[in-house]
Order: structure tokens, then C-alpha cells, then sequence
């Protein structure tokens, strides 16, 4: 895919997890959305892992990190 496309489609589905998570509190939803969000990788592509900057890595990992945060969230949330 081009990759100012998947910039938009990142963005896109980060906002609509965090109206999720934030609004709406409907934290499975939003997981499900940062997660789709984390497909479209907003940087090249075509950029192997290890030529990748750093700042590149820990934006990603932050992403995932949040995901695994919203994840945890909403299993504690819903364990009834």
C-alpha cells in the first residue's frame, strides 16, 4: 500500500480508539481499533526492522504497549 494512505488510516483508527476507550468507554472496541490501527504502519514499509530509527521503534512499541494496557483494561473491567 502507499504509505501517506496508511498514515491516514493509522490516524484514522487511533482516534477512533481513543473516542472509544475516552467517550464511550467501551474499552473492547477500542482495543480493537488501536489493534486494526497498528496493522497500517504509518512509516516506509519497505524499511527493514533493524535500518529503522529508533524513534520509529519506540513509536511503535508504545502503540502496542497502550493496546496491551486497553486489552488488560477491558478483561478487568468485564470479569464479573
Amino acid at each position: 500500500m502507499n504509505t501517506p494512505f496508511n498514515k491516514y488510516l493509522y490516524f484514522g483508527f487511533i482516534l477512533l480508539g481513543s473516542y472509544q476507550a475516552l467517550f464511550n468507554k467501551d474499552y473492547m472496541q477500542a482495543v480493537a481499533s488501536f489493534g486494526i490501527g497498528l496493522a497500517f504502519d504509518p512509516f516506509h514499509q519497505q524499511q527493514k526492522w533493524n535500518e529503522r530509527p529508533n524513534w520509529q521503534k519506540f513509536v511503535l512499541y508504545l502503540h502496542l504497549a497502550i493496546l496491551a494496557g486497553l486489552f488488560g483494561l477491558a478483561v478487568g473491567m468485564n470479569d464479573k
